[in-house]
């Protein structure tokens, strides 16, 4: 009787290592992931929309974007001077 439990006290033991072996692998595992993984690009494209509409708030990329928009969406209303002189 007393060695059945002896044999139960190793199996925990070597469950245990196995545990923490397993824990440590998959912590590199995700590490490496996450290092492969990069930038965020929700993030990246935020940063990008630099020009924003002075009429309806929206946020375009590039001058020649934000010129289009602005003629379409906005006709009656002046062109801002910082468009004036880009090519459409």
């Amino acid at each position: 009787m007393r060695r059945l439990n002896v044999f139960f006290l190793f199996v925990d033991m070597a469950r245990g290592q196995q545990k923490i072996q397993s824990q440590q692998k998959n912590a590199k595992k995700q590490a490496e992931q996450k290092k492969k993984q990069g930038h965020d690009q929700k993030a990246a494209a935020k940063a990008a929309l630099i020009y924003t509409c002075t009429v309806c708030r929206t946020q375009m990329p590039d001058p020649k974007t934000f010129k289009q928009h602005f003629e379409s969406k906005h006709p009656k209303t002046p062109l801002p001077p910082e468009l004036a002189d880009v090519q459409a």
